[in-house]
């Protein structure tokens, strides 16, 4: 014979707390933790983590502006000589008579250790230091001019 159990929440049915242990603990809202996003950093994180990824903590004043600058890639001048096999195969470099030439379209070159090779370099953004080792080494640098759109201001009537 065959018997089919009884549902759970069946059973709350006529008691006082519905099992929720006393019974002032749910009769308002307090028990429920806010309402909406409230608690996202609290008790509902694993819940925002699943839905929005880390991406939702944090503060950033790009974000609030309405406008979000693009990040650049960073990468020291000595490493371009020490990754220079793997990033022949990315693309980025290549060698030639003169020496050593890289596309670096979305990084920013920084001094590093500096440059003991002369190297012809095109790049988004470089520091000043990284600038000056180059041009020390008889290499060359090319900047990428980044043109951003400015907002036009509104004249205020008078």
């Amino acid at each position: 014979m065959r018997f089919t159990k009884r549902k759970k929440s069946t059973r709350y049915r006529g008691s006082q707390t519905h099992k929720r242990g006393h019974r002032k603990r749910t009769r308002g809202s307090g028990n429920r933790g806010g309402v909406g996003m409230s608690g996202s950093e609290n008790q509902r994180k694993s819940w925002v983590i699943n839905e929005y990824g880390m991406e939702y903590f944090g503060k950033d004043k790009a974000l609030r502006r309405g406008h979000v600058a693009p990040k650049l890639k960073v990468i020291n001048l000595n490493d371009l000589i020490d990754r220079f096999d793997s990033l022949i195969k990315q693309g980025i470099a290549k060698q030639t008579s003169k020496g050593f030439e890289f596309n670096l379209k979305g990084y920013k070159l920084l001094a590093g250790k500096g440059a003991n090779a002369k190297i012809s370099v095109k790049a988004s953004a470089a520091s000043n230091s990284a600038i000056e080792q180059i041009k020390a080494a008889g290499g060359s640098i090319e900047l990428e001019s980044q043109e951003e759109e400015k907002p036009v201001k509104k004249e205020q009537k008078k």
